[in-house]
């Protein structure tokens, strides 16, 4: 019998695997049907109202921008109410902004894909990032404990090939299905941004950035999946990925978190793993650096530093490389009875 099917066979028949999955079918089912419950398809006037609205906001920030120019022009004094006037009266430009205000940024209850696509992909990346790592830990943890992988070496007496077949399995298996899962997900509320909703603007850039996002999503969730199989076989045990993850968020992103704090050092946010899933993700995520600034000293110009996707990922993969590395080094001369 082939090794790989074997494997196959077996994590699909896995009680935890199918629940899981059914998880996942419950989830989608509930944000559709809510989906479904809270849009409309816009009429004619309310769409007609959409873009009046959209225009005198883009007229009011016209009419900002030109009043910024005369200020600073010295054809009008600055009143006390005059609000903010930027030194660079380019910020209010229209013409600058990323994004102007459109007709469906002002329609009430109407799903509109190109708005909430972004926040329903991170939503299924979240799950299946938390499915990838349960399952990861579940699959080698039971086999562990129960002696299936002992009955597994005397039918092939291979130990690393054995256990890389086992990751090897899994992680195809859940590329499949999140892909999978990814695509009737982000279809169907396609779906229904044409018929029940509005889709909005689908243009090049909005599909490259959901791609983007997509791809970095599905990338986090391999690295989860061998994450999770790595600690098990560590451990020896499903709970101990559960409890090392456990552990880790509540000593270190909460206690040390505080203690960094409050002893004061500097750019304590590079040491947390929480930041840079999120600088993956995202692609960059910023944070004030305010350690230089005198205690009590009131206004204080300190600075800004970034984590980059670069970064980021090179941390990522190192802690998943190192953990999956120990997995494979202690399996092999682990007395396993």
């Amino acid at each position: 019998m082939n090794l790989v099917r074997a494997e196959a066979e077996r994590l699909a028949a896995r009680r935890f695997v199918q629940l899981m999955v059914l998880l996942l079918a419950v989830a989608f089912t509930v944000t559709t049907a809510t989906t479904l419950i809270g849009s409309h398809r816009p009429t004619p006037a309310e769409l007609s109202a959409a873009q009046a609205q959209a225009a005198q906001a883009v007229a009011a920030m016209e009419a900002d921008h030109t009043r910024c120019l005369r200020i600073r022009a010295g054809e009008i004094p600055i009143s006390e109410d005059a609000g903010y006037v930027p030194a660079d009266c380019g910020e209010l430009d229209p013409a600058r902004m990323e994004r102007l205000p459109l007709a469906t940024d002002y329609l009430s209850s109407v799903f509109v894909f190109a708005q909430e696509a972004r926040g329903l992909l991170y939503f299924l990346i979240a799950f299946l990032v938390l499915f990838g790592f349960l399952v990861g830990a579940s699959y080698i943890g039971a086999d562990l404990n129960s002696g299936g992988v002992v009955n597994l070496l005397l039918w092939r007496p291979s130990r690393l090939t054995v256990l890389g077949t086992k990751l090897g399995t899994l992680v195809g298996v859940v590329a499949a299905l999140s892909v999978l899962a990814s695509a009737l997900y982000l279809g169907t509320f396609w779906t229904i941004g044409q018929t029940a909703g509005v889709p909005g603007p689908l243009d090049g850039e909005f599909w490259r950035g959901l791609g983007t996002i997509y791809g970095r999503g599905l990338v986090l969730v391999l690295l989860a999946t061998m994450l999770g199989f790595g600690i098990a076989t560590l451990g020896r045990h499903t709970s101990a990925a559960l409890g090392a993850v456990a552990a880790y968020a509540v000593v270190w992103e909460v206690g040390c978190r505080l203690v960094l704090q409050i002893v004061g050092v500097a750019r304590p946010d590079l040491l947390m793993l929480s930041n840079y899933l999120g600088a993956w993700l995202s692609g960059r995520l910023e944070f004030w650096d305010d350690s230089g600034c005198p205690p009590g000293s009131g206004i204080c110009d300190g600075g800004t530093y970034v984590i980059t996707w670069g970064p980021a990922l090179l941390v990522l993969l190192a802690l998943t490389g190192a953990v999956t590395g120990a997995a494979f080094a202690a399996f092999r001369r682990r007395d396993l009875l």
